[in-house]
């Protein structure tokens, strides 16, 4: 069921009335951002509680899903939030096979025409375009030999997906095909944080901003953590049932994921891993990204839950400069309502007034006409009976994030045709 491609939306989006771009016509064939994971902390563990064995003098390789059919791909890597320089000493991609082999040759990556490239503390860099074809939803493998001292990369922390790397002190593996060399595994992504591709076809690129609901994160226990191991590896992120929607009415349009779990709208994340306040990575994480024509908007549960974080006033507020910020550089927005979080431990029991605060705001997100477009999540999700909490066939143990169901239901609710992105058609 989860595989499945197309399905019947669950609940409608609301078209807006706000005033309308003046964007340019999204489609090109120039670069897209085709993959995304937004960079959070240095990492140590991963949503599985599994520590990262880093150290440097090792290899990672990491599994990216290219949205769209191309010609060529770039690579993006990161050092945003270790305090170090990091020493890149050779980087590959490749078709990925089984496990951590590849199924095509390693291809090298060059840096200004270079094997190796250091990255300054806080520095991403972009690769050299490599001439290697690629299918849209065909995975890639992205090897990076980190050469020296590696302790704690930067990474994305929640990726719902397996990499695999090699032990510290054991050299350079970024060109092996066979994939035995790495003997570990993560579901974090460490150092690469996105693939820009040359379309084959005019494409564009939509970015789903967000928290934790955004980012896919399904726990396994009333407390949220370990992940649930079950939808590592199934792209069952409610982005990519979003992407499966576009891709079966022949859309040639990427759906990229910005979501950090933990991610607060107006501060910084009380741990590293939920990374920096939405108000403050909106440029490198959204309009950094090459070909974006849309962003979808979901965040504020976190700000709700935490004490002396942010209130009604305080997300209003926010979401008006972020939709006067991407207006302005030309991107359309769809402004999401907020699921529902009562009955979970942290934002129904530890701040009860998060639910009040939250159907506030949901008025008036519903009610503003600044956004391009409003997708009613909370519709889509929550439990008729009883709008403060989700739906039982959408609701996760933890009863605050969906289940992949849930995120099936709420990809249902985005109206394609208020994407500027999916005019791009095969």
């Amino acid at each position: 069921m989860l595989a499945t491609a197309m399905f019947v939306p669950v609940a409608p989006a609301v078209t807006g009335t706000g005033p309308a771009t003046a964007a340019p016509a999204p489609c090109t064939t120039d670069w897209i951002t085709a993959a995304a994971a937004s960079p959070t902390d240095p990492s140590l563990v991963d949503p599985r509680l599994t520590p990262l064995v880093s150290g440097g003098d090792q290899t990672y390789r990491v599994t990216v899903f290219p949205a769209v059919d191309g010609t060529d791909v770039r690579v993006r890597l990161t050092n945003r939030y270790r305090p170090s320089a990091l020493r890149v000493g050779a980087a590959t991609v490749g078709a990925k096979g089984r496990g951590a082999a590849l199924a095509s040759a390693a291809t090298p990556v060059t840096f200004g025409g270079k094997r190796s490239v250091t990255l300054a503390p806080g520095a991403d860099v972009l690769s050299d375009p490599v001439g290697i074809p690629v299918g849209g939803g065909e995975p890639l493998a992205v090897s990076v030999y980190v050469a020296g001292a590696g302790l704690a990369p930067t990474g994305h922390f929640n990726a719902n997906t397996t990499g695999y790397y090699t032990p510290p002190g054991s050299g350079d593996a970024a060109a092996d095909r066979s994939g035995r060399r790495y003997t570990l595994t993560t579901t974090s992504l460490p150092i690469v944080s996105g693939l820009d591709v040359r379309p084959s076809r005019p494409a564009a690129t939509v970015v789903a901003f967000g928290d934790s609901i955004t980012d896919g994160y399904v726990a396994n226990s009333y407390f949220t953590v370990p992940e649930d191991p079950s939808v590592v590896d199934r792209r069952v992120r409610y982005p990519d049932f979003l992407q499966r929607r576009l891709d079966a009415v022949g859309r040639s349009t990427a759906v990229v994921n910005a979501g950090i779990s933990g991610n607060l709208v107006t501060e910084s994340g009380t741990l590293p891993m939920f990374g920096p306040s939405g108000l403050s990575r909106l440029d490198r994480d959204v309009l950094a990204l090459d070909g974006v024509s849309d962003v979808l908007l979901l965040e504020g549960a976190n700000d709700l839950a935490t004490p002396a974080a942010s209130d009604y006033r305080g997300l209003v507020a926010s979401y008006t400069g972020m939709i006067n910020r991407l207006h302005r550089a030309g991107k359309r927005v769809h402004l999401g309502t907020l699921t529902p979080m009562d009955g979970s431990w942290r934002h129904g029991l530890a701040s009860p007034q998060a639910d009040a605060e939250r159907q506030r705001i949901n008025r008036w997100i519903r009610d503003q006409k600044l956004s391009d477009s409003v997708i009613d999540f909370d519709s889509a999700v929550r439990d008729p009976s009883d709008p403060s909490v989700l739906a039982a066939k959408y609701a996760g143990p933890d009863r605050v994030h969906p289940n992949a169901a849930g995120y099936r239901a709420m990809a249902g609710a985005v109206d394609l045709d208020a994407l500027a992105g999916a005019a791009c058609r095969d």
